[in-house]
């Protein structure tokens, strides 16, 4: 009988350690993981001890009170896990927004005193991730597909973080190996490179290291990435390790630290872990030490869920559920903007009692957790993209979430249309106080061109700050009339060549070879260039 429990005993520490190994649950009481992991191994203990015992009762059927004593002995684990199981339940009750609404409401702090017209500046569309997330893996699968040599040992990870790389918004993400047998032959050598893909024109690269990366989510045993993290700090909570680039192009991970409430509530950054994959060093940050060139210290869903418990809970618990005045929460989807060498993230706030309009939006800095909320009512994103796509309804082209810009000193819903095969084809501009205010303009023609002409439809007077304004000495001047509408093409004393709509101004009629006027005009790079302002 004792052989039978020593037996019991070996096979429940190895089974305890493979269960570690895998899982690699944080010591940390207030992690939902560690408790798991200690409920597992006591059910486990209870299992494993319950069958030597069962065995030992068969052979030594006179040894009734050793038997029972041992049946005694189980029942103290079992009674351990249903208490544990209960303490964690009612402890999370009692930690729970139903008795902390305020303290659920404050888990994020939210400026609310910004003005989008002084904040955020004029549009750069130079600065703009065009490109969403579908449109960026299509790329990166396809510069992946050239490379003959590394595509039958790697395939490219989803991550696509976005980033602000050296003032270019890019999405970056690693290879990784493409089964175990692949990381048997290649681990020597690690993962030999990450793709980039620029966010405003889709010139997309793929970087080859010198020193190829040892340690990722793919890797094996010691050397996957979070195995490596966990024993490195065996009691820290870790968030979803993102992939970035420094300034330099060395690759990282970035891995928050999480600290919680109770067990697994009120999920706070508490810090940054900087991981090298290529020797495995690491250092954590507190917040306010994390480099500059990190962009993405906070998960998306992490800030939203933030946002959402401020405007559930800033009336109580009780107005969240019943009367619920006051409360907002944010729309389904959400972006990124690039301003000032950080990546923000964006999205709509909406109050519960509407789902058609938003009050306004938030900005969150993904470095640093900082948010701002813009009090600009209009129209909810998706009410945008379905106006988007009305326009288009005959091609059956799908809207991308929007980005809000600061148009001509509006806030305006940019999306762009994609066709079946993930294409864009078309891009959208809507009003977001009216989205009955639309224009969608061949995506061909470049984002200038078809800013222009959603400003030219709607603009009642373009501001000079988004204009290229220029002096021209008139060489030639002639009219023509096109969709009902008189245009006045000019070439200009430096051989450049205008065209200007009568709706400008009548003095177009009046001006004659040799006359001296100021223009404006967007940047586009054609070769006959649309006036939209003159001066």
């Amino acid at each position: 009988m004792k052989k039978n429990y020593i037996i019991a005993s070996f096979i429940q520490i190895i089974l305890m350690g493979l269960f570690y190994y895998i899982f690699l649950p944080p010591i940390n009481i207030h992690a939902f993981a560690f408790w798991f992991y200690i409920i597992a191994c006591l059910i486990l203990f209870v299992i494993i001890f319950g069958i030597a015992n069962s065995s030992s009762s068969t052979i030594q059927i006179t040894n009734k009170t050793r038997i029972t004593d041992v049946n005694k002995l189980l029942s103290i684990p079992s009674a351990i896990v249903v208490f544990l199981i209960i303490g964690i339940i009612l402890l999370d009750i009692i930690c729970s927004p139903m008795f902390n609404a305020n303290s659920y409401s404050k888990r994020i702090t939210i400026d609310e005193t910004k003005d989008f017209l002084n904040d955020i500046e004029e549009v750069n569309f130079n600065m703009l991730p065009l490109l969403d997330r579908d449109s960026s893996e299509k790329l990166g699968d396809r510069v992946m597909g050239q490379m003959s040599e590394l595509v039958s040992q790697y395939y490219v990870s989803d991550q696509y973080t976005q980033i602000n790389y050296n003032n270019e918004i890019v999405r970056v993400t690693p290879l990784e190996y493409a089964d175990v047998i692949k990381w048997i032959t290649n681990r020597k050598n690690g993962v030999k490179g990450y793709i980039t893909v620029n966010s405003v024109n889709g010139n997309t690269e793929l970087v080859k290291l010198d020193k190829g990366m040892k340690y990722v989510p793919s890797g094996w045993f010691n050397e996957n990435l979070y195995r490596k993290l966990r024993f490195s700090y065996p009691t820290i909570a870790f968030g979803d390790a993102r992939f970035e680039i420094d300034n330099e192009g060395t690759p990282f991970w970035i891995v928050p630290t999480y600290s919680y409430t109770a067990v697994n509530l009120k999920t706070k950054v508490s810090g940054v872990i900087i991981f090298n994959p290529v020797d495995g060093t690491s250092k954590k940050y507190k917040m306010e030490d994390v480099p500059s060139w990190v962009d993405n210290a906070y998960n998306p869903d992490l800030l939203i869920e933030q946002v959402n418990d401020w405007g559930n809970y800033r009336g109580g618990f009780l107005n969240s559920i019943f009367g619920q005045k006051n409360v907002v929460n944010t729309t389904e989807g959400y972006n990124y903007l690039a301003m000032n060498d950080d990546v923000y993230l964006y999205t709509g706030i909406t109050s519960v009692m509407s789902d058609e309009s938003n009050l306004g939006f938030i900005l969150s800095n993904m470095r640093t957790g900082k948010t701002w909320f813009y009090s600009v009512p209009g129209a909810e994103e998706f009410s945008a993209m379905a106006s988007a796509e009305g326009q288009v309804q005959q091609m059956k082209y799908v809207s991308t979430f929007p980005l809000l810009i600061n148009l001509n000193n509006k806030p305006t819903y940019l999306v762009s249309l994609k066709d079946a095969a993930g294409l864009v084809k078309m891009y959208g501009f809507v009003d977001v106080a009216d989205y009955q205010k639309v224009v969608v303009s061949d995506a061909s023609k470049g984002i200038n061109a078809a800013a222009q002409n959603y400003l030219n439809n709607y603009a009642e007077e373009i501001s000079d700050d988004i204009l290229v304004k220029k002096d021209i000495t008139i060489s030639s001047i002639k009219s023509a009339t096109k969709s009902g509408n008189t245009y006045f093409y000019i070439t200009g004393s430096d051989s450049k060549k205008y065209i200007a709509s009568i709706e400008l101004g009548d003095k177009l009629a009046f001006l004659s070879n040799g006359d001296k006027i100021t223009i404006g005009f967007y940047e586009s790079g054609v070769d006959i260039i649309e006036v939209v302002k003159l001066y």
